[in-house]
């Protein structure tokens, strides 16, 4: 009696146990806990700490609440004019809805990088193929990320995630064409600079011949004005000499001052003989002649 007694305490406390054990869980911080009951889900608990279920008839599945790293395959994308590129991406994701979540994907993440995976490969397929090569090339970086990731998230939402970012890790061309494409890049870039050289140039030999013209217009003006003051300036001269020896004796006066400046003239420097005309006015000056 006394056994049974015993054996009927310990299954008791047994049982207490676990419907003690069974009636609480725990939620870390970086995790959803969802409670559902007979295959329903009746609520999720997305803070940390100790919660409590009805135990034998509630069950908890836990989710993760951080952010999530997938990284893609490699694969072929073909560009607007034909060109064949090597994408390599990889993406940032989380879980926003976890009772969609539960329910589209049965609570699998694997599920779940299935779905972004083909959200991001076709959304990389679309934009890629809406764009030419040149275009991806100037487009790399910040840009194309985030057109890409706007596309992938068009329809991820149905299933409880959200695609933070779409990074492309490499964006290349295949090894095979690779140089003949850059060869063919470098080509063009530099027939568009000696384009470029070709019509500065030109421009700048406009500007040099119109430059020209405007000098040579400026100086022949110049120097019609110049010649105009000149023949004033003779004619002003001439009348001015006119003016002040316009009498006999003005006019005799002016001979023999310059008779007498060319004979200062003539006698500059040491040991000059000078022959003149015994009628010359001169000698009669030097000599008192009559």
């Amino acid at each position: 009696m006394k056994k049974f007694v015993k054996v009927l305490i310990g299954l008791v406390v047994l049982v207490g146990v676990l419907l003690i054990t069974g009636c609480f869980f725990t939620v870390k911080e970086n995790e959803y806990a969802v409670v559902t009951q007979f295959g329903r889900i009746v609520r999720v608990e997305s803070e940390a700490g100790l919660k409590f279920k009805i135990p034998f008839i509630q069950d908890t599945s836990y989710l993760p609440k951080a952010v999530q790293l997938y990284d893609l395959y490699p694969s072929d994308v073909i560009t607007r004019d034909r060109k064949s590129m090597i994408a390599d991406d990889y993406v940032m994701w989380k879980i926003t809805d976890p009772v969609k979540f539960m329910q589209t994907l049965n609570g699998s993440t694997s599920a779940a990088e299935d779905r972004v995976s083909v959200a991001v490969y076709n959304a990389t397929k679309s934009i890629i193929s809406s764009m030419s090569q040149e275009e991806i090339i100037s487009a790399r970086g910040n840009r194309l990320t985030q057109i890409i990731t706007e596309e992938s998230n068009s329809d991820i939402g149905q299933y409880g995630v959200v695609i933070l970012t779409t990074q492309i890790k490499a964006l290349d061309l295949p090894d095979d064409n690779k140089d003949a494409v850059y060869e063919r890049m470098i080509s063009e870039r530099n027939n568009v600079a000696a384009s470029y050289r070709a019509q500065g140039e030109s421009e700048a030999q406009k500007i040099r011949n119109e430059t020209d013209r405007t000098v040579s217009v400026m100086r022949a003006e110049a120097q019609k004005q110049a010649d105009i003051l000149v023949a004033e300036g003779e004619s002003e001269y001439m009348q001015t000499l006119q003016d002040a020896y316009n009498t006999e004796d003005k006019a005799e006066f002016y001979s023999f001052i310059r008779s007498l400046d060319a004979l200062k003239a003539s006698l500059a420097g040491g040991n000059k003989t000078i022959l003149l005309d015994k009628d010359s006015e001169l000698v009669r000056l030097l000599y008192g002649a009559d």
